[in-house]
């Protein structure tokens, strides 16, 4: 089965999706491997060890493609860079990649259109069998580690305590929201910086891993689970709601630096930092909004943009694996490689829908949007 790797296109990717090391081993397993001239340049991983690898390299897209059991990419197909990558496609093959299906339903459609089957592996479900193929986890350390880096850079203080000859400077106050895999990465990171850490999340049984990584757990009573399944957080009642933004409008007003992590389902980002929160913060404060992908969980952000509203710094920066494009392209390699060598059976990929992980992560096949929730936001669009 040939494997086709293209070079990403898209604004500010500098990701591949196979690296090397996945590379050989593929080709071991029996793979072929085509990638295209360049993909991996941005990350450091020359044509010349793709070779070495095992790998064939062509300088175009179409002739990558061409013959390919299946196509890997780190996003979605796009039409940068003067080419239609959808229309490379032909009817049958296999796409994986992180499609965000929800986020981009007319390209789901598009795909669909082409007779593509296509997976993506943010809706892999989230078990312990699928825990080695789940490139939202490894990607989202990459956003919790990076985020804390930049927060650091942006506030006008020392994140750690510092006693000098000139007298002791105390250490920064630093507020996590969201205690997923980037919030809790955020706070081991500033924690390892010196901050005095404090975190929310509207699961409760998280207070524990809240606390394993050194913040202090900040929550409100809900009455309630807010637990979606998966480890996914679902959206709160009004009451709730209610109850969060006055904790969180005061937990804002105390700190120096506010982390927000939070989505809902793991691709939409809740509206939970009001202009007024904004307001009442500290001149000199930082908000480093890590949910800008999924449209920012504050009120003033602007995704991709740093903004000052009121002495308060903004931040929300987008696609952050991608400024660690050699880590954040090997663990996703690795991520696609386990997800493959799953289904790798007897030289043939194992199409079986009955298996959990397969019928999760589908979205497109024989010409139809298959995944119950894209399928619904291609309805609206």
């Amino acid at each position: 089965m040939k494997l086709a790797v293209l070079r990403e296109t898209a604004a500010g990717e500098r990701r591949v999706a196979l690296v090397p090391e996945s590379v050989k081993k593929l080709s071991a397993a029996g793979f072929s491997i085509c990638v295209e001239a360049g993909a991996g340049e941005n990350a450091f991983y020359g044509d010349n060890l793709y070779k070495e690898a095992g790998a064939t390299i062509e300088s175009s897209a179409a002739k990558v493609v061409e013959g390919a059991g299946m196509v890997l990419k780190v996003g979605i197909p796009t039409s940068d860079s003067g080419r239609n990558e959808i229309e490379l496609f032909q009817p049958g093959q296999m796409l994986l990649s992180s499609l965000m299906p929800t986020r981009y339903p007319r390209v789901m459609q598009a795909l669909a259109d082409r007779g593509v089957t296509s997976f993506s592996t943010d809706a892999i479900p989230r078990t312990t069998r699928a825990q080695a193929m789940d490139t939202l986890s490894s990607m989202a350390n990459i956003v919790g580690y990076k985020g804390v880096l930049l927060a650091a850079a942006e506030l006008s203080k020392y994140f750690p305590m510092f006693m000098t000859a000139a007298g002791t400077v105390f250490a920064a106050k630093i507020f996590v929201i969201g205690a997923g895999v980037a919030g809790l990465q955020a706070i081991a990171t500033a924690k390892r910086l010196g901050g005095n850490m404090f975190a929310t999340d509207v699961r409760p049984e998280v207070k524990e891993q809240i606390e394993s990584v050194g913040a202090k757990y900040v929550g409100i009573d809900l009455g309630q689970t807010a637990q979606a399944g998966g480890g996914y957080a679902k959206e709160l009642s009004e009451e709730n709601k209610l109850k969060q933004r006055e904790m969180l409008a005061e937990q804002c007003s105390q700190v120096d630096v506010v982390i927000s992590t939070a989505l809902i389902g793991g691709v939409f980002a809740p509206k939970i930092i009001t202009a007024d929160m904004v307001r009442k913060m500290k001149p000199g404060s930082v908000i480093m909004d890590l949910a800008a992908d999924g449209g920012g969980n504050c009120e003033l952000s602007q995704p991709g943009r740093t903004v000052v509203e009121n002495g308060v710094t903004i931040c929300a920066p987008l696609n952050l694996p991608a400024t660690m494009p050699t880590h954040a392209s090997l663990l996703w390699s690795r991520n696609l490689l386990n997800f493959l060598m799953a289904f790798w059976k007897d030289k043939k990929f194992q199409f079986d829908l009955k298996d959990d992980i397969l019928a999760g992560a589908l979205i497109t096949h024989e010409k139809q949007i298959t995944h119950a929730k894209t399928k619904e936001a291609a309805a609206r669009a």
